[in-house]
């Protein structure tokens, strides 16, 4: 997998650096900087903006950009790059679950512990324990601090006498079959909590029509439970049988010519779901670690997706002196299910002046670093319908390319609805049992379903 692991600041410079191979020069970092830059030609080079895989002399350099710090990892070998990318992204969240903040001072303030963790990570190129709970059960900010040794009486050592390192032990997690787990865990109460939250990006043209749109979805679990439960994960069949068709790289479509089918994609599971049982059985069986998880993750494309807000769109221009922009939202939804947080934020052109709203619900103000009018609020329950009308002053002088650009510009909205998703996912039923301690248990489900990084709707 990775020869070399280097941490370098915002100009290519090494803070710190882990050889595990020994087969990559040591100047062969030095060229970093101006492969990065070649790259990065007529483009920001800010993150994602860059290819993240570079090839020098049959020297492949594999990195993220994090904060203002580059993670790179240097291979000679054939390797598989998005495994080097996922171990350096887990290797960046652990380091940050133990400094806070993983960033140059950080770094430099933490030589030892980082390195130590680098080394548990990985050996000889090859990913280890990448479990933030795991690692810290061993490894902490005192690893190296040295025992005193003391006479019964509670004296001092006697000058001679030995001093000896602290004894670390690899936890039962590192050495047990189930290391996602450690055995003894007790909880007063037990209960297990499972989160289905599900994310929608999409785009929608001036009429109401959906251009496309996409699902990405998790099941998360917050287990508080004694001892080795055992749980099995019950969905309803529609979904469950989309889920083994992605698992064997069959189209995800439970049938042909199946109007509410849906197609399950990038189907990935906690390593503690049984799969083997999931295949044969048609059942998510696991034993959970502690805390919090994400069980399932996956993503879906479905053909008879709605739009979930309806948008009426209107502006007018008076003379270019004034505009006058009418906007309304219908909640495309059942009554009974209620949207919250939802803020719609409209484009404007910039430098306007003096702007009058009238509307019948929320609150609206204007962003001028953003050049929107941002609508809130706080709910809005399925059905409803609401109308806003602004006017606008513009500048003495306006310019009619900038007037048309705006309107070029989609409207975008954040929201968060509870009680449903919208994939179809169900959760029949979650059955716990712990077979030694045969506690009683119980469990809660609870569906989200809000904005992705881009819900837009077209003006024009």
């Amino acid at each position: 997998m990775a020869s070399v692991v280097y941490f370098l600041d915002s100009r290519g410079r090494p803070l710190l650096h882990r050889d595990y191979k020994w087969d990559i020069p040591s100047t062969a970092i030095e060229k970093f900087p101006l492969l990065l830059l070649n790259n990065s030609i007529g483009q920001s080079v800010d993150e994602g903006s860059t290819i993240p895989v570079l090839n020098d002399n049959g020297i492949n350099y594999v990195y993220l950009l994090h904060k203002d710090l580059y993670i790179l990892a240097l291979t000679r070998e054939d390797a598989n790059v998005f495994s080097i990318l996922c171990y350096l992204d887990s290797m960046v969240k652990v380091l940050e679950g133990y400094l806070k903040s993983l960033e140059e001072e950080s770094i430099r303030d933490n030589f030892s512990v980082i390195y130590e963790l680098l080394d548990e990570m990985m050996d000889f190129g090859i990913s280890q324990i990448t479990d933030q709970k795991i690692l810290k059960e061993y490894i902490t900010q005192e690893s190296f601090t040295l025992n005193t040794l003391l006479h019964p009486s509670g004296s001092k050592k006697k000058p001679g006498s030995t001093t000896v390192f602290k004894q670390r032990v690899a936890p039962s997690t590192v050495t047990n079959a189930i290391s996602w787990r450690s055995p003894g865990i007790v909880y007063k109460k037990n209960e297990a909590y499972l989160d289905v939250v599900e994310a929608i990006d999409m785009l929608v043209n001036s009429r109401g029509q959906l251009l496309s749109s996409e699902i990405h979805g998790a099941i998360k679990l917050k287990s508080f439970l004694s001892g080795m439960p055992e749980l099995i994960l019950g969905l309803n069949e529609k979904f469950m049988k989309s889920c083994l068709n992605a698992v064997r790289g069959t189209p995800g479509n439970v049938s042909e010519g199946d109007k509410k089918s849906i197609e399950v994609e990038d189907l990935k599971f906690h390593q503690c779901v049984r799969l083997g049982k999931f295949e044969s059985e048609k059942m998510i069986s696991f034993i959970p670690p502690d805390g919090e998880c994400d069980l399932v993750s996956y993503r879906v494309h479905s053909p008879v997706l709605k739009p979930l807000f309806l948008i009426d769109y209107k502006v007018r221009n008076h003379s270019n002196t004034r505009l006058e922009i009418m906007l309304k939202v219908r909640a495309n939804f059942k009554s009974r299910v209620s949207a919250r947080k939802l803020e719609i934020r409209i484009p404007v052109p910039r430098d306007i002046d003096s702007p009058k709203y009238h509307y019948n619900k929320g609150t609206l103000k204007y962003v001028p670093n953003e050049s929107v009018i941002l609508w809130k609020f706080r709910k809005i329950d399925g059905g409803k319908e609401y109308v806003m009308i602004a006017e606008l002053l513009l500048p003495s002088v306006s310019d009619d390319g900038e007037l048309e650009k705006f309107k070029k510009i989609p409207i975008n909205l954040k929201f968060e609805m509870q009680g449903f998703v919208t994939s179809g996912l169900q959760v029949k039923y979650l059955k716990i049992r712990e077979p030694k301690m045969n506690y009683q248990s119980y469990p809660y489900v609870r569906y989200i379903t809000k904005s992705g990084d881009s819900y837009e709707v077209r003006t024009n």
